[in-house]
């Protein structure tokens, strides 16, 4: 009889991630802690987790930390094995203050939350060319990144030259320094003397340069390509160009539907209004929440059609004149634009799931 009970009951499962290892917690549908236990971050070990979670009953749903970064193997591990995951986002403060910290404590508090429904977030599925384009997006981040530190070190390099090596290279524009200073061809063995050192020294900093900026270009290719198979309805609009349209795809990820409306995406993006009222003065303040990324894009349209866009101008003009700041008519207008993508992207997205089931 206690075993009919043990396998019927639903329980929900908490995962606390780690590099090495997963420390995983079980609840009963009363959020009664049942077991803790540690896992390893294979596929072994997910396996391992999976079996002893459903030990205890059928398992409802499960609550991971940081599914992007050390819980992405386990997140597409369960999704594949057909449960619900839940992220769970910031812990609560005063519980951990009050009762403490470590792993076993973290793993039942993502339990807790699950169960709860609090502090959860249906996660990105990570598993479609929105991943793709996200991974593409890092690796060209940081490309871009060391270029710029690879140009601030030929400029500071250069400045403090010997006068006749400085002298040589006044007046030229940037690709031209690159080009010449890649040219050079230094005695490898006058690197006892200070100008052979500079001379040394510049040409590998321009090199890395040179190599840096064609691995952004080949970046920059294949997200144009991959911005133009997941939305070409996107970049169509006005001034949505392909950099701001990879984030916004970014933000919404492979399963767009995980947002169910267009506020939800809003507010995802920080443009939702934020209600500022006090006393006979009724008004809305900017969002600072949000992914700063999606917003900064949504700003970058907006600004590019208010000034090339007669509609957004007049729009713009109009809401100056009820009395709102240039500020708070930008965000109403990021508003728009925000509900316009999620409308694209979500029937895309329509396209997408109508041609697997198709195939």
């Amino acid at each position: 009889m206690d075993g009919e009970q043990k396998t019927t009951r639903s329980i929900i499962g908490g995962v606390n991630t780690h590099k090495d290892l997963h420390v995983a917690a079980v609840v009963d549908e009363r959020d009664r802690v049942l077991d803790t236990r540690s896992f390893s971050t294979t596929r072994q070990g997910y396996r391992q987790m999976l079996a002893w979670m459903r030990s205890f009953g059928d398992v409802q749903r499960i609550g991971i930390e940081s599914t992007g970064s050390y819980g992405a193997g386990l997140l597409r591990y369960m999704q594949i094995a057909g449960i619900e995951v839940l992220e769970v986002t910031a812990p609560d403060r005063h519980d951990r203050r009050r009762r403490g910290k470590n792993d076993d404590l973290d793993a039942q508090s993502a339990a807790h939350a699950a169960f709860a429904g609090q502090r959860t977030v249906t996660p990105r599925s990570r598993d479609g060319m929105v991943e793709s384009l996200r991974v593409l997006k890092a690796c060209r981040k940081t490309a871009v990144n060391a270029r710029r530190i690879a140009l601030q070190m030929i400029q500071n390099t250069i400045i403090a030259a010997p006068d006749g090596l400085r002298d040589q290279l006044r007046g030229m524009t940037r690709m031209q320094l690159i080009r010449t200073l890649a040219s050079w061809r230094p005695d490898l063995t006058a690197c006892r003397d200070v100008a052979g050192a500079y001379r040394i020294c510049l040409k590998s900093l321009a090199r890395r340069y040179l190599e840096l900026h064609d691995e952004i270009a080949d970046h920059d290719t294949m997200i144009v390509a991959l911005v133009s198979d997941l939305a070409p309805e996107l970049i169509a609009r006005n001034s949505i160009g392909h950099n701001s349209a990879a984030q916004l795809l970014l933000t919404a990820g492979d399963n767009p539907e995980r947002l169910r409306s267009e506020a939800s995406f809003a507010a995802l993006c920080g443009v939702s209004p934020v209600p500022a009222s006090s006393g006979l003065t009724t008004r809305h303040r900017l969002n600072r929440g949000g992914d700063r990324a999606a917003n900064s894009a949504l700003h970058i349209i907006a600004i590019g059609r208010l000034r090339t866009d007669e509609r957004t101008k007049v729009y713009v003009t109009r809401r100056i004149s009820e009395g709102h700041s240039k500020l708070e008519a930008i965000r109403m207008l990021k508003r728009y634009i925000a509900r316009e993508v999620f409308g694209i992207i979500m029937r895309r997205q329509a396209d997408i799931n109508a041609t697997r089931i198709a195939a």
